[in-house]
């Protein structure tokens, strides 16, 4: 069976480790520490399977910009990273991180969320073209970069430029 639980810090180590595994690379892993260090940290999950973490995942909160006249507040987030131990991937636990992740940022009163990855896989959760809402993002990325609502009409009259948190930069330069 598998848990979905906030991350608390004695799942720091492990994290960092999975994250390591699952990209191949320690940016990924060092991204999460300085969002975690800067208190930037919208919701952040693990997977525990047979008493062991083997998943996580976090959410930032993004902007769109230019702001639009009414949006001032808008909140959404960027699904940014999740990771599984390639030894428990097509358990579930990926998909359970995702389900749990969103309706937690729900719950926070966040109106949309975005991610950049493969759209195929996204969209069984409910993720679309970003494009189709006239949404870009800062990376260029057009067919992998996908939004879903949180809230009803979300994406209704909203348009412009997904920025993530500046550390998002930081690590990929």
């Amino acid at each position: 069976m598998i848990e979905i639980r906030r991350e608390q810090s004695e799942d720091i180590e492990t994290i960092t480790h999975i994250i390591e595994k699952a990209f191949g690379s320690s940016d990924e892993a060092n991204l999460v520490q300085l969002l975690r260090d800067r208190n930037k940290v919208v919701v952040s999950l693990v997977a525990i399977y047979d008493g062991r973490v083997v998943g996580h995942i976090m959410f930032s909160q993004v902007t769109i910009h230019p702001r639009h006249e009414g949006y001032e507040g808008y909140n959404g987030v960027g699904l940014a990273p999740v990771a599984v131990l390639s030894n428990h991937q097509n358990k579930g636990i990926g998909s359970s991180l995702i389900r749990k992740g969103l309706e937690e940022c729900r719950q926070a009163g966040y109106y949309l969320a975005v991610v950049l990855g493969d759209h195929r896989y996204y969209s069984r959760f409910g993720f679309s073209r970003a494009s189709n809402y006239g949404l870009e993002n800062e990376y260029g990325a057009v067919e992998h970069f996908t939004a879903m609502e949180l809230s009803k009409g979300a994406l209704e009259d909203v348009s412009g430029l997904v920025k993530y948190q500046p550390e998002f930069k930081e690590i990929s330069s």
